[in-house]
């Protein structure tokens, strides 16, 4: 099968879409299709990445203003070209919103069919960055995803979202997660020692820094006695949170092996954002042995099994992640009980068997395409 992965980000940036899409094209090589990436040109300076399995087309790109680790895609000749070149039996479209509605639009034209992948909450980014915008935001979902044949979107919660708000041709695709590189036997006392020099218990975050991921909600959590919070990561809000989170650790952006240490050496993960589609970090701490306390909306509710491998909380809430982690940080035994739940729970979600559920995807589009021309 040929596949034009066409992604709004890729390595090297550091984020869910880029992250899933590299994960994607791996796969579809390992199981011998022939995929190509359509991806917006990384900012001057930041080399591509070296171990990217199939080739990858750079259009050019400008920072996003205000945000300028986000790159957004200019008009480019060559996006149309790669499909035609390839000769794609699919494209792939991943978090469809300029690049991806490009790629959409030449799909449409060349007859080829599309599978739009959904991941980022833009109508919850709507709320957070102008403070309304929300129904223009799922007017513009709905021209994009609507046009596919296919929206695979990562959660029961993405999922209702898109058909309470008129998406058609919907289906579930979760996201797999390296277990073997993230995995409780990577802690690393020597880097507990340095992170909590008095024996703290680690409370951590990992993600991108930016207003929507709301991070001050750990304000609380920084002034628990015995307690260090630990922020991986960074963004446009990192100034901020440095002075809101007094006493926290900012390690700054971690990747590979050095974030799966990191991970491992954490007490208890936090994450604070409401408006995750997945929330693959949520995975990445389970997968590490770590019980985890996260807002009870979006990609976290099937996630995290409240009770059992963590504590789910009202998003927004910053005294419920406090008391959350307090209840888990006054009880070893319940953070082993949760740990080691969560890492069991996630074993079997691997991107090997995730990514079978994609090409299964892909071969009933296509079976519908020629169903439709044979009728």
């Amino acid at each position: 099968m040929r596949v034009v992965i066409v992604t709004e980000s890729f390595p090297p940036d550091v984020n869910g879409v880029a992250h899933c899409a590299l994960q994607t094209a791996r796969h579809l090589v390992d199981r011998g299709h022939a995929p190509v990436v359509v991806a917006p040109a990384p900012a001057p300076g930041n080399k591509p990445d070296a171990f990217a399995p199939c080739p990858v087309v750079h259009v050019p790109s400008l920072p996003l203003p205000g945000y300028p680790q986000v790159r957004v895609a200019l008009p480019s000749r060559r996006l149309a070209a790669t499909l035609v070149g390839h000769r794609a039996d699919v494209v792939h479209l991943a978090s469809p919103f300029v690049l991806g509605v490009r790629g959409m639009a030449a799909a449409a034209r060349l007859g080829i069919p599309a599978v739009a992948v959904y991941q980022t909450d833009l109508a919850g980014y709507a709320r957070t960055y102008m403070g309304a915008g929300e129904a223009a935001a799922w007017r513009r979902i709905r021209a994009v995803h609507g046009a596919a044949d296919l929206t695979l979107a990562p959660s029961s919660a993405a999922l209702n979202d898109l058909e309470t708000h008129g998406v058609p041709r919907v289906r579930l695709w979760p996201r797999g997660v390296d277990t073997e590189r993230f995995r409780p036997d990577r802690r690393d006392e020597a880097l507990r020692r340095a992170l909590a020099p008095n024996g703290e218990l680690i409370v951590g975050y990992v993600g991108r820094l930016a207003p929507e991921k709301h991070v001050e909600l750990l304000a609380g959590v920084c002034g628990l006695e015995g307690v260090r919070v630990v922020i991986v990561g960074d963004g446009p809000s990192r100034p901020g949170l440095e002075q809101a989170l007094p006493g926290a650790v900012f390690l700054g952006r971690r990747t590979g092996d050095d974030l799966a240490r990191v991970f491992a050496s954490f007490d208890v993960f936090a994450h604070t954002g409401p408006f995750e589609t997945f929330c693959q970090t949520v995975q990445e701490a389970m997968a590490s042995g770590l019980p985890v306390v996260a807002p009870a909306a979006g990609g976290p509710l099937d996630l995290v099994a409240h009770g059992r491998t963590g504590l789910l909380v009202p998003p927004h809430d910053a005294a419920a992640v406090r008391d959350a982690v307090r209840s888990l940080a006054a009880d070893a035994g319940l953070r082993a009980g949760y740990g080691a739940a969560g890492r069991a729970t996630v074993e079997g979600r691997t991107w090997a068997a995730v990514g079978d559920r994609l090409i299964g995807h892909y071969t009933q589009v296509l079976a519908g395409r020629r169903t439709a021309v044979a009728a």
